[in-house]
């Protein structure tokens, strides 16, 4: 066995009702004067509870999905002219993405505080959407040096984000085992991640009395799926899920949450190993039958065209598709293939048929 692993570096807190206590607590431990917060549109009561703790110079509500190029560059420009020295981050992966385009230029530390289970707090990965494409990066001036998770904050959340979010989560686990830098630390983060967000899907929208308790579990394993994912770079889903939201606006959680069986299958018989951890981890002999079996539980998206994606638009999706699949995918992809793909997740066919036939 020969491989190479890059762990960073992070203070992670787990709680409930912690939100204000942690984050104020590492603000003073990081000495911060002069604070920039940045909210979600749907995390302004949990962003007033931190206004009320720390110093905050600036505040900027209803950050946008994809991080656009204008609001980077308009935050960045707020940082400075406020002279803030440190960026709190409060709400999903639009508000953390926004922090995190902000600190790309700036080097200001980040404190984030997620309100969904995107998992980009806990990563080094950076995204901007310009001009129809989003182009994304590797950086460790972007990596929150505090994470804080309250699970009040997710507790709360509309079953239909959390099942979308929590599946965003169980992607960052599949792509983990043949994205470019994968290896035997990412793969064993994320076969017990995929046990964990599987576990508490399935609590969330089936035991209500045990709602927070399957909170919990989501949040827990997607901070593992996301320390996977930034150790092994992005595979095959992820790059066809940056194409379709930032070339087309289509909504995040939900795009991944769709797309993912379909790079599953695509993949799937030319990555047996990978194959076998997934199962594993959903005790079942096949991934895809216990993915798709899961997905249907737990009332799971089912098409693009429901997102919003347009038939003629799909050639172009696969074109672009195309110029960033990776060379460590497990099998190869043409235009046909390509164009196959996001056929079966426009329409929802049964992901099954992506498989090659004997």
């Amino acid at each position: 066995m020969s491989f190479s692993h890059q762990t960073l570096g992070q203070c992670v807190h787990f709680g409930a009702g912690n939100l204000a206590s942690d984050v104020s607590a590492e603000a003073q431990r990081l000495a911060a004067r002069r604070v920039m917060l940045i909210a979600s549109g749907s995390a302004a009561s949990a962003a007033d509870r931190l206004a009320e703790v720390l110093r905050v110079v600036h505040r900027y509500d209803g950050a946008r999905q994809h991080v656009p190029a204008e609001d980077a560059e308009a935050a960045g420009r707020v940082a400075v002219q406020v002279d803030a020295d440190l960026l709190v981050c409060v709400g999903g992966g639009s508000a953390i993405g926004l922090g995190k385009a902000i600190a790309l230029d700036s080097k200001l530390p980040l404190i984030a505080a997620p309100t969904t289970y995107a998992g980009s707090e806990a990563t080094n990965v950076w995204g901007i959407t310009e001009r129809g494409r989003k182009t994304t990066g590797v950086d460790d001036a972007v990596l929150p040096g505090s994470v804080v998770y309250d699970v009040d904050l997710v507790a709360t959340l509309p079953t239909s984000l959390s099942i979308s979010s929590g599946l965003n989560a169980l992607a960052h686990c599949v792509d983990s085992l043949w994205a470019p830098r994968a290896d035997p630390l990412n793969a064993a983060w994320a076969e017990e991640a995929v046990r964990a967000l599987a576990l508490g899907l399935v609590q969330i929208t089936e035991t209500p009395e045990a709602s927070v308790d399957g909170a919990q579990q989501l949040q827990y394993g997607a901070y593992l799926a996301a320390t996977a994912f930034a150790s092994a770079g992005s595979g095959l889903h992820h790059k066809i899920c940056h194409v379709l939201g930032g070339s087309f606006g289509l909504p995040h959680a939900q795009t991944h949450a769709v797309v993912l069986p379909y790079v599953l299958a695509f993949n799937l018989d030319a990555a047996p190993a990978a194959g076998d951890r997934i199962a594993r981890a959903l005790g079942a002999g096949d991934a895809l039958d216990a993915l798709e079996h899961l997905r249907t539980r737990i009332g799971a998206p089912r098409a693009l065209e429901d997102l919003g994606l347009r038939e003629q638009d799909l050639q172009l999706a696969a074109a672009q598709v195309l110029d960033v699949v990776p060379a460590s995918n497990p099998r190869g992809m043409d235009q046909d293939d390509a164009v196959r793909l996001l056929h079966a997740a426009w329409t929802g066919e049964d992901p099954a048929e992506l498989r090659p036939h004997p």
